[in-house]
């Protein structure tokens, strides 16, 4: 199976902070990948990247291997991406259907009953149908979440070609109680098996429970680099030093901590 997307080499720092150091990265399709790592490893900093919202200092990142040329204003990517933040990043002034639709109002000529039908369809398959004329203030903060969803997976009837392939979570439950976060991580299995969802996703977390229920596979980053690699099954058993200290929270081992 071909990598949908491959990062080689890539670099970046801020300042003197170098947060990645020459990674390598492939993420294939239909596939659940979860990025994980202690605070501050850039986790959040792959996404961006990814996304074509931030370019790095050194290394290439290939698109369904096609050389990314630019960033994501320059339109050159084969395929879109979505990108799911961890804030929901809702727009406060604009109504659930116009933050859901709002791609389609910007920037197509679909009339707006289409799109009200469009949008009301996207909120009932993540579970909040009938909210389209509320506004961001009057939802919780497991509904604005699963808003951010329905607009990450908005399609363009108008230009197909244009349909997210592809989903970027950035720590989706953080902040969320226990059931609120269960609902998130059911929602993101749905739409990996659904014809509008997405079957392909990175997920940055640090949530125990987000890991071991959304993610097929592992990368675990640490000190700029991909440090280990593997099937989410395997991480009670693999005896890496870093995936121990990892998940057993111990205090002591080679991760080290940030004052």
């Amino acid at each position: 199976m071909e990598p949908i997307i491959q990062l080689r080499g890539v670099s970046q720092a801020f300042g003197t902070n170098v947060i990645l150091d020459g990674l390598d990265l492939d993420i294939y399709p239909g596939q659940g990948l979860g990025v994980i790592g202690p605070s501050g490893t850039g986790k959040s900093t792959i996404l961006r990247i990814i996304a074509g919202l931030l370019t790095p200092d050194e290394g290439e990142i290939y698109i369904r291997g096609e050389l990314r040329r630019g960033s994501i204003e320059d339109g050159n990517d084969p395929i879109y991406i979505g990108m799911v933040f961890q804030q929901a990043a809702l727009f406060d002034s604009l109504t659930v259907e116009e933050n859901v639709g709002f791609r389609l109002f910007q920037q197509s000529h679909i009339s707006r009953k289409h799109i009200r039908e469009l949008v009301d369809a996207k909120l009932a398959l993540v579970g909040m149908a009938g909210v389209a004329d509320r506004y961001p203030a009057q939802l919780s903060g497991g509904m604005r979440k699963r808003v951010s969803f329905a607009r990450a997976i908005m399609a363009n009837p108008e230009h197909p070609e244009d349909n997210p392939e592809i989903l970027l979570y950035d720590e989706p439950t953080a902040g969320l109680d226990p059931i609120a976060s269960t609902v998130i991580e059911d929602l993101v299995r749905d739409l990996q098996n659904v014809d509008d969802g997405c079957s392909t996703y990175v997920m940055v977390t640090h949530q125990n429970s987000t890991i071991r229920r959304t993610t097929d596979r592992i990368v675990f980053l640490y000190q700029g680099k991909v440090q280990w690699d593997g099937k989410t099954e395997d991480i009670d058993t693999t005896d890496n030093p870093l995936i121990r200290q990892f998940f057993s929270a111990n205090t002591h081992g080679p991760i080290h901590l940030i004052d």
